[in-house]
């Protein structure tokens, strides 16, 4: 028992000093305000989504929309019986491939590429070649990540101006299959 627990005390004291899981006292203080807003920022970013996930799901350029929030989502009904809201992800398939992807990204004005998800800006990723890139082509391609597959994290702006990005940029590509 008692090397038992100088092996958990070592192995807390390593995680806590080498590996820097304990945050600093700024950290916490940052978290513990950030914490106050929470709820405020969560509804925002479910009002966003939702509209925004509507709007694509309209669009002829968009194949599929993933959110569980909509009635078309395999998921809805279990999502609505096990939770009262949703977050800012949305997961969306555009016609075509690869270089439409990379071309509806560029064309977007208020909305960044980032390989970091979940902040108070919208951001949109490629799965297939940022996240999921070291995963094999043919289980990607099996698990629907494929690479006209766009992932976003819908930030607190206006859901109005994202729509009005999103829709130029998807307008302005022309080499849509």
């Amino acid at each position: 028992m008692k090397y038992l627990l100088l092996s958990s005390i070592k192995l807390y004291l390593y995680d806590v000093t080498d590996a820097g899981l304990n945050p600093s006292p700024f950290e916490c203080y940052l978290t513990f305000r950030g914490l106050k807003t929470l709820a405020l920022r969560m509804r925002q970013h479910m009002k966003n989504s939702i509209k925004i996930a509507q709007f694509l799901e309209t669009h002829p350029k968009v194949v599929k929309v993933l959110h569980p929030w909509l009635p078309s989502h395999p998921q809805h009904e279990v999502a609505k019986k096990q939770a009262s809201g949703h977050s800012g992800m949305i997961a969306f398939y555009v016609k075509g491939g690869l270089k439409e992807v990379g071309d509806v990204l560029k064309k977007l004005e208020l909305i960044e590429m980032a390989g970091s998800l979940g902040g108070v800006r919208t951001t949109a990723e490629v799965p297939s070649v940022y996240s999921h890139a070291s995963i094999p082509d043919e289980m990607k391609e099996r698990t629907g990540i494929t690479h006209n597959l766009i992932r976003m994290s819908v930030g607190l702006e206006d859901a109005e101006d994202l729509i009005a990005d999103l829709n130029q940029a998807l307008n302005a590509v022309v080499s849509f299959i």
